[in-house]
């Protein structure tokens, strides 16, 4: 990649992939950093659901799973088990909005706030991770959401080697002394992964794993939610948008996982390009959700457009086909309730408010503050009735 190109890419790594989409003429276009992208959102789409780019196992879980039928098992288990605890999630939203300064500083604040509400369901409180504090030393030092500078994410490591190996010992003592009912996400991994198939130190790191996966992108959705939101309505009136609308158009707008691979399964040609097997091909949601001609203004931020008949193009917040999240309705819920708890009685406005992205595992905020100012008298100013 030209040096210019990196500049690009690291001032505004959207704007310049949408750039050289535009520059190519051909079905497929080189990345900045290797392998190739799709230019056309209906080619993108047969990419992410042709059973033919999708053979074998998803990368998402490395080696952890040794089938793709337990990879399907695990997403599964833990989809119903947080959408069984949707109640308890609730609960924990007010006192968490509550807590949360007049003024803060975002997306760290989303963070903690997310956090906060799913801590227990992602590993109950009177486990010796979480009374030793360890998940809340490992999301203060950049173990959960992934650190933008190398001496960081090195800095990172010893909490995180703490932390698995915690984890595996939980494991280790659940195995022996198992529960009637899940109690949380490590115990939804329990009752699908057998010590036969997969060990304790295994099974440590598929939880860790799934912690990150569910609260990143939770929280980094949320932050564009209501950066999104607070820089198209600027008045002091309520939003004009339900909450749900809200996020959709974040979703939409800003997705986080802004890439999506597929690897090539065998030798073939596409857009002019000869691909051999192995060969790294992606589809790009932030194109999908920005192509001209199948959606109305693409450019724009625009939560009406989804009480709007005809408005929508191609939409693949949460990936397509075989591969894409099992938790998908799951996250979209906790995505709304949770934007709604924030604008419930309060108006809310940012500084430094930028929609440039900043890309680590996806697509995720700079850093703004959010005023938030409860409304006088607490007058319920919720657009779904909630």
């Amino acid at each position: 990649m030209r040096i210019g190109e990196k500049r690009r890419f690291r001032r505004d790594p959207l704007k310049c992939i949408d750039i050289l989409r535009r520059r190519s003429g051909a079905d497929v276009f080189r990345l900045p950093h290797g392998g190739y992208c799709v230019r056309d959102a209906g080619l993108a789409q047969t990419l992410l659901r042709s059973p033919e780019y999708h053979t074998g196992k998803s990368g998402f879980f490395n080696e952890l799973l040794s089938t793709r039928d337990a990879q399907v098992e695990v997403g599964h288990a833990v989809r119903n088990f947080l959408r069984a605890g949707l109640p308890r999630y609730r609960a924990e939203l007010t006192p968490a909005v509550t807590a949360l300064p007049e003024v803060s500083r975002w997306p760290a604040a989303g963070n903690t706030l997310v956090h906060r509400c799913l801590a227990d369901l992602l590993l109950r409180p009177q486990s010796p991770v979480r009374t030793g504090g360890l998940t809340d030393r490992a999301m203060r030092g950049g173990v959960v959401f992934h650190a933008p500078r190398a001496w960081q994410r090195a800095r990172a490591e010893f909490p995180r080697a703490r932390l698995l190996a915690a984890l595996t010992d939980e494991v280790r003592h659940r195995r022996q002394h198992p529960a009637d009912e899940p109690r949380d996400v490590l115990d939804a991994l329990l009752g699908v992964c057998p010590p036969a198939e997969v060990t304790d130190r295994t099974l440590a790191e598929l939880h860790w794993l799934m912690y990150r996966a569910i609260v990143v992108p939770l929280s980094a959705s949320l932050a564009w939610s209501v950066l999104l939101g607070c820089l198209r309505h600027t008045s002091d009136e309520p939003w004009p948008w339900p909450a749900d609308q809200v996020v959709r158009e974040a979703l939409r707008h800003r997705p986080v996982p802004w890439l999506l691979g597929r690897t090539v399964p065998h030798a073939v040609e596409l857009g002019g390009v000869a691909f051999r097997p192995g060969d790294l091909l992606s589809a790009c949601p932030y194109l999908m959700h920005h192509e001209e001609g199948r959606w109305t203004a693409p450019d724009e931020f625009r939560p009406e457009r989804w009480a709007e008949p005809g408005e929508h193009g191609s939409y693949v917040p949460f990936g397509a086909g075989p591969y894409s999240c099992a938790g998908a309705a799951v996250a979209q819920t906790l995505l709304t309730e949770s934007l709604t708890a924030l604008t419930r009685d309060a108006r809310l406005t940012v500084t430094g408010g930028d929609t440039r992205a900043v890309i680590s595992e996806g697509s995720v905020p700079r850093p703004f503050v959010l005023h938030r100012t409860p409304h006088p008298g607490g007058i319920a100013h919720d657009r779904e009735g909630r």
